[in-house]
């Protein structure tokens, strides 16, 4: 595998926030499903959000509400908020144009489907079935994005309706940390490769800086690959227990 500059702005650790926005164009889109064709996900994390719905029998109670949104469609949506809602409001729930965690397909706002939901703050409670969501989706790739406690580094408000997949076990070190995606990314810089790996599990992670030239890696084992967007790669390597 060869690793290059634009390879930053691709994978499933991806971060886009204002400061480091999104760089790739996507693919592997597919629909939620039959009843929310419009609604579309990366086909891994889509998969991964179905099983968790089916485990916690919840297809029915929890409903999308957004996924996947073109620079166009975002555009729409802070402009509107803007002339609805404010500026307040709007730079405290709306990422700006191409800051959107939506418009890389790892994104999905959820809602407890009972009735009227609202598109920008849809109401996902920390309790009933909505908290054993909250509770198994580490389990599977997914992460609770925005709370209240981090939003100076965030820079959005708590949005316990948004989650974002990054993948196992990703997922559940950032859980258990009780971090945000900013600062495992941060954290993962002084695991480096090849000799410094982070440890959990059977996995073994590590972080490849980019350093202006194209990077091989020849590796046998069963791994994964993430640009960080920002200055690097993280390589995720799954051995035995």
């Amino acid at each position: 595998m060869k690793l290059e500059k634009e390879d930053i702005g691709k994978g499933e650790l991806v971060l886009i926030n204002p400061d480091y926005k999104l760089k790739s164009k996507i693919n592997n889109l597919v629909s939620f499903g039959k009843k929310y064709n419009d609604i579309k996900l990366n086909n891994i994390a889509n998969c991964a959000l179905h099983s968790i719905l089916n485990n916690i029998n919840a297809e029915s109670k929890i409903v999308p509400v957004s996924g996947y949104r073109t620079l166009e469609e975002q555009k729409y949506i802070y402009e509107t908020s803007l002339k609805e809602n404010g500026r307040e409001y709007t730079q405290k729930y709306v990422a700006l144009p191409n800051a959107s965690e939506h418009q890389t397909g790892l994104a999905i706002d959820l809602a407890l489907n009972e009735g009227h939901i609202d598109f920008i703050c849809p109401r996902f409670p920390y309790y009933g079935i909505c908290q054993s969501f909250r509770n198994i989706a580490p389990k599977y790739g997914f992460i609770e994005r925005y709370k209240d406690e981090k939003k100076a580094i965030t820079k959005i408000a708590k949005e316990e309706w948004h989650f974002r997949y990054v993948g196992y076990p990703h997922s559940k070190i950032i859980t258990e940390k009780d971090i945000c995606l900013e600062e495992y990314i941060e954290f993962l810089k002084d695991f480096l490769y090849p000799n410094h790996p982070l440890m959990y599990e059977e996995y073994k992670i590590f972080f490849i800086p980019y350093k202006g030239q194209s990077i091989s890696l020849e590796l046998m084992e069963d791994y994964t690959v993430s640009g960080n967007n920002v200055d690097g790669f993280i390589l995720t390597i799954k051995g035995e227990k």
